[in-house]
């Protein structure tokens, strides 16, 4: 008898399997999670909504009022959206009916690692574009090895997780008109930029746009995504997905949590957009550290100390960050996401007193 293992793809076998240690802390600003909780108001309505149904049963087949709701939410047609359990599975469902063997993919870089980990495993190749040294997109770059490679998909973060950086429109539809393949653009973090590229939608029918209600909408628990795409490309993908991938009680949180949006949830992100330009600023005075400007609730820091080390210090002031040293040209950077007032005026205090007294 063969080793089992012996049948696994070579490729799938030599990465390793997208992790994160569990550290606990008191302050817990590691994933860039919206800090303030789901306001009471719409816990109520879903409550009173899921009591009311009968949970023996499936779920809608096709969940047609939640993507027309998602639509009109997103400003886009209910044909051309896909729910999916957290954008996560709709990353998979993309690149699954887009890449196989020998398929180019390109991806600015450092970026998400989840989009390297699943072109691998479907067998196709990733080209890795470096960010410019101020950690922004290298649209001349992208746009030259787009032209020249021979690429089949374009996945763009924006903001971009761990950097910060957005987009611009201009570049956007200079790209995507030039080429000959998808952009994927995922979107988990563009209400704290107040800027999407769904607009865009309508000139560029090679564009695919994903969205998570993860992060400015507070349902990191629950993992709803949505991708908004043509009603031709969104076909396909559905292919992908699995029947009845998203739940009924996560499917009744993001319908309540779109209605209640403006009234309750907007006014969190523009709090967290002020925490993270407070917090940044405040970072910025402390000696030896230097902020990244960031469109996200998040932002990346450059130290003069060991970023291991001082994310060990943070942790022993019980406060958890995410140290991103190994990634590409991040080698002297952790990353922060912005927390409550009060968080963040510990972490101020916590890094004030760390590089005082390391003298930096």
């Amino acid at each position: 008898m063969i080793d089992p293992l012996e049948t696994v793809k070579p490729a799938v076998r030599a990465i390793k399997a997208y992790s994160l240690h569990p550290y606990r802390a008191a302050i817990k600003i590691n994933q860039n999670e919206n800090p303030f909780d789901m306001p009471d108001e719409i816990k109520e309505e879903v409550a009173r909504r899921l009591a009311a149904r009968p949970w023996s049963r499936y779920p809608d087949f096709v969940a047609s009022e939640l993507l027309e709701q998602l639509a009109a939410f997103a400003g886009w047609r209910p044909e051309g959206t896909l729910a999916g359990n957290g954008s996560n599975e709709l990353i998979q469902a993309v690149l699954a009916v887009l890449v196989g063997p020998g398929v180019k993919v390109v991806v600015p870089e450092p970026t998400f690692t989840l989009y390297r980990q699943i072109v691998t495993i479907f067998g196709g190749e990733v080209i890795s574009v470096p960010l410019t040294p101020h950690l922004s997109f290298d649209v001349s770059a992208l746009m030259e090895v787009t032209a020249e490679q021979r690429t089949g998909v374009l996945i763009l973060c924006s903001p971009n997780n761990p950097t910060g950086c957005r987009i611009e429109d201009e570049d956007l539809i200079a790209l995507a008109r030039g080429f000959d393949g998808v952009v994927i653009v995922d979107e988990a973090y563009h209400e704290f930029a107040r800027h999407t590229v769904v607009p865009l939608l309508n000139e560029l029918p090679n564009l695919i746009v994903l969205r998570t209600f993860s992060k400015a909408m507070a349902m990191a628990g629950l993992r709803v995504g949505y991708m908004l795409a043509s009603p031709e490309l969104t076909r396909e993908v559905h292919k992908a997905t699995l029947p009845y991938n998203l739940n009924f009680v996560s499917s009744t949180v993001a319908r309540v949590a779109c209605e209640r949006y403006d009234t309750l949830l907007r006014p969190l992100v523009e709090r967290l957009i002020g925490e993270r330009d407070r917090l940044s600023a405040a970072v910025a005075q402390i000696r030896g550290l230097s902020p990244v400007p960031s469109h996200a609730n998040f932002f990346l820091v450059k130290t003069d100390l060991e970023p291991q080390k001082l994310f060990e210090e943070l942790l022993d002031h019980d406060i958890l960050v995410r140290d991103v040293s190994h990634y590409p040209m991040l080698a002297e950077y952790l990353r922060l996401s912005v927390g409550k007032p009060d968080e963040n005026d510990a972490v101020i205090s916590a890094l004030q007193d760390i590089m005082s007294k390391a003298g930096a």
